[in-house]
């Protein structure tokens, strides 16, 4: 099983920079021959470079679809969801327990 590479952001923002700059200048005849020629000089796969291209492209605008951006408030707010409903789950746990606790026509436990 393949383990995920984390490449710092200043890396992964350089070789989208280079792929680019070469595909500007005409270097290669297309855009993944400049991925697969980057691709080997930082040492990341080709398909992850072309991804950290793509998505680049969404947050430039150049290519539709949700940008970083989006993405982490996304998650944010899906972590935040799950959070308070764990929390609304204890209270009312919480609260049913002390209803029965409170409650006069039951017997103590």
């Amino acid at each position: 099983m393949a383990r995920s590479k984390t490449y710092p952001r200043d890396v992964r923002e350089r070789a989208v920079a280079l792929v680019f700059e070469q595909v500007k200048t005409g270097q290669y005849g297309s855009q993944w021959e400049a991925i697969c020629s980057v691709a080997a000089k930082v040492g990341a796969s080709s398909e992850t470079l072309r991804k950290w291209v793509r998505q680049a492209e969404v947050d430039a605008g150049a290519r539709p679809g949700s940008t970083s951006e989006e993405s982490a408030e996304l998650k944010r707010l899906r972590r935040e969801n799950s959070e308070l409903r764990r929390a609304n789950e204890i209270l009312k746990a919480a609260s049913a327990f002390f209803a029965r606790e409170l409650d006069p026509r039951l017997p103590n436990s």
